[in-house]
């Protein structure tokens, strides 16, 4: 009896897996000469352990990246649609960023001090983003960090509430999943000792019932979310569940912090903001400063006042907030730039544009070897998923992974000079991706499909 996985014969996956295997790692003598020089200084032999997870034999060395194509140092040229997965969002080295980088790192790099392009980097977070009073952050995993301490401070209460199956960053407070109804420590974790599950809840997305019910308690400081869920696999909200969301929340006193990192594809301020949808928090990371290392959290007008209030009644010394890196004037001239040149309106009507090509030719592939996946988009992000759809909570998203089909696709695609996401299915188109490009990758993927259905 034939045995499927995600609707592909066992013994084909195996097939088509070894043999682009063994093409990438043929194909690529300089990368491995490079890495076996190197190897040993790096703990698992690179910088971040994670880039050993990437679904190829070993890692790619890139040589240079412009526009949204990278270049290794084997010399073979990828349609890059994972764009450093939303950090190069808008593309690589955008041209107004790349200038006032170079300029501001003749002026000095850090001073602990703000810049003039500070004061119109406050005035651009906000007429992109919305009414919010802003702090600068160096990852969003630190800006959501710094926005839990602030709704607790600000509410009296310890528990943030997110959904299952979400990923906001390396934030150990919210660390948590559902087991049988019950919010539980996740798996995984290195060195764990606290335990994230006394002061946080996980409920299902969607599921506004399980909301309210946790938010009855009455000590939920917060709930943190994604407008749509983005780090397992792509779930959108139900129509009217985030309307819902605020009503409950403000009934209960609890604060609204949107995670927009990753949604900020969906359009220009990001999905809250495009969909009428008032955050107390604001978090934005990855992209903001077109590939400098940079993010930012605002509080409303509202809640920055109750902060103000809680703040002068603090003890003085450390708050458990702040970096002495963040905020400094290379991020400031990165931002400026970002936000006021290449964060444009005209640049997303492009991004929409293509990624609706993408979507629907990935659609058609699927469709035509009858597999029994969806295709998912949310503004200029685009993701296939191995399973049917759609999808409506993170228990379905995590069921739905298939990790030994994506990473035998991913590395087809890889072969065919197409480079996604590595640890789930998605694609980014930036400002820079051309027409031609979506082509040749919905090509790849109809390539690889055929290898693996027919």
């Amino acid at each position: 009896m034939t045995t499927l996985i995600a609707g592909i014969e066992t013994d084909r996956l195996r097939h088509f897996a070894t043999r682009e295997a063994i093409r990438f790692a043929a194909s690529r003598p300089n990368t491995q000469a490079a890495l076996a020089a190197g190897d040993g200084a790096f703990l698992a032999g690179v910088p971040m352990h994670w880039m050993r997870d990437w679904p190829m034999p070993f890692a790619l060395l890139v040589e240079s990246a412009k526009g949204a194509r990278i270049t290794d140092v084997d010399g073979y040229r990828l349609d890059d649609f994972c764009l450093g997965d939303t950090g190069s969002l808008f593309g690589h080295s955008p041209a107004p960023v790349a200038k006032a980088v170079a300029q501001q790192a003749r002026r000095g790099l850090t001073y602990m001090l703000p810049s003039p392009d500070a004061l119109e980097v406050g005035r651009l977070l906000t007429k992109r983003f919305g009414n919010f009073r802003w702090q600068i952050a160096t990852t969003a995993s630190d800006a959501n960090r710094c926005a839990i301490r602030v709704a607790r401070a600000v509410t009296g209460r310890p528990k943030i509430l997110v959904f299952n199956g979400c990923y906001h960053g390396t934030v150990e407070d919210v660390m948590v999943a559902l087991a049988d109804g019950q919010t539980v420590t996740r798996a995984g974790m290195v060195g764990q000792v606290a335990n994230p599950a006394a002061h946080a809840v996980a409920v299902e997305f969607n599921d506004i019932a399980a909301l309210q019910a946790a938010l009855a308690a009455g000590d939920v400081a917060a709930v943190l979310a994604e407008p749509v869920m983005t780090n397992c696999a792509m779930v959108l909200p139900d129509p009217g569940y985030w309307l819902a969301v605020r009503a409950a929340c403000d009934a209960a006193g609890t604060l609204l912090i949107m995670d927009e990192t990753h949604t900020v594809s969906s359009g220009l301020g990001g999905w809250a903001r495009g969909n009428g949808l008032q955050a107390d928090i604001f978090v934005i990371g990855k992209s903001i400063a077109g590939g400098v290392a940079c993010a930012a959290w605002g509080l409303a007008p509202e809640v920055a006042r109750r902060f103000v209030a809680y703040d002068l009644t603090r003890t003085p010394g450390h708050s458990g907030m702040g970096t002495t890196l963040s905020g400094n004037p290379l991020q400031f001239a990165a931002l400026r730039a970002n936000l006021g040149a290449v964060m444009t309106r005209k640049a997303y009507a492009h991004m929409e544009k293509l990624a609706a090509r993408l979507e629907a030719g990935l659609a058609a592939a699927i469709t035509g070897v009858s597999a029994p996946w969806h295709v998912v988009r949310v503004g200029a992000r685009v993701e296939f998923i191995c399973a049917p759809g759609p999808l409506r909570n993170g228990s379905q998203a995590l069921a739905a992974q298939c990790p030994p089909v994506e990473r035998a696709l991913h590395l087809g695609l890889v072969n065919r000079g197409c480079l996604i996401a590595p640890f789930h299915n998605m694609m980014l188109i930036s400002p820079m991706t051309k027409k031609r490009q979506v082509d040749r990758l919905i090509g790849a993927f109809v390539e690889v499909l055929a290898e693996l259905f027919d």
